[in-house]
């Protein structure tokens, strides 16, 4: 039902898993502009390989969310334009095109805010999602899908979407996207105000879906679990790509932990002064 990272700016580094595995999505040098006043990206460089998931990590403001809507098209209806480099999805420029046309290509945003259609059914949800197909049996078999891959989904068809709790929102907005049969799922704070338990219900699900071969792009503040589930992770700051590595390697290293991601040693987030405290250290050492 689904097919689905990775590399860094020309002036970045190269890894060889970025170099070797064959990319779905390619963002070069992209910058975007708002209200032709505020540059909101600055030359961001990214990769998403074909089967794979990547996470977009970094602190509120930081650009996350401005660049899945620059991929998906959204940016145009929000006084924003990608103004400059490029942005290809399998294997054609998508900048400039409506968003209706990039869902028809295979590329899905899931947007921040579990945007559920709160007065119908969580069925009547799935099928607004699916209503390209042709067929009233093509709709019923992918619908057949989305309730094998959430379970939850099933059990709830009936409830109205208004009514379900956070991470029963979260994951109808995911089966939702996936009535689409996209390609690559671009997911924004999936893990956004739901208690720890829906957390691991969701990322559970994304799991899953990557196993069917969906590529993912997974913007997250909960940096535990996206990089549980990521293969490669950038790491963004005011509008630019500032750090990007395998996921074990972020995990793994104590200045990405404290300085970018705001965690010292226990995995404890530490406070925004903590932070930038550090980071003024840091400057003053280098």
């Amino acid at each position: 039902m689904v097919n689905s990272a990775i590399a860094a700016a020309p002036d970045q580094r190269t890894t060889p898993h970025a170099a070797a595995d064959p990319a779905v999505l390619t963002l070069s040098n992209v910058e975007v502009l708002y209200a032709e006043v505020i540059l909101a990206l600055k030359g961001v460089s990214m990769k998403v390989p074909e089967g794979g998931c990547v996470a977009l990590l970094g602190a509120n403001g930081a650009g996350k969310s401005t660049t899945l809507k620059a991929i998906s098209g959204v940016i145009d209806s929000e006084d924003g334009r990608v103004s400059g480099g490029s942005i290809t999805f399998d294997g054609r420029p998508i900048q400039g095109h409506d968003p209706a046309t990039v869902v028809r290509g295979g590329l899905v945003h899931v947007m921040e805010g579990r945007r559920v259609l709160q007065h119908m059914t969580v069925e009547q949800n799935l099928i607004i999602g699916g209503h390209m197909f042709p067929s009233a049996q093509a709709m019923r078999q992918a619908m057949d899908s989305v309730y094998e891959a959430i379970p939850r989904l099933a059990e709830l068809r009936k409830r109205t979407a208004g009514y379900l709790s956070g991470g029963e929102q979260q994951m109808l907005v995911i089966g939702r996207a996936i009535m689409a049969e996209p390609k690559l799922m671009l997911i924004d704070e999936p893990s956004l105000g739901l208690a720890p338990r829906m957390v691991e219900e969701v990322f559970s699900v994304l799991r899953h879906l990557r196993e069917q071969g969906l590529s993912l792009l997974i913007v997250e503040q909960n940096t535990r679990v996206a990089l549980e589930i990521a293969d490669y992770g950038y790491v963004m700051e005011s509008g630019r790509i500032v750090l990007e590595g395998q996921a074990q390697e972020l995990r793994d290293n104590e200045d990405v932990r404290e300085f970018y991601l705001g965690l010292d040693r226990e995995g404890v987030r530490k406070s925004f002064r903590e932070v930038k405290h550090y980071k003024r250290r840091k400057r003053w050492l280098g």
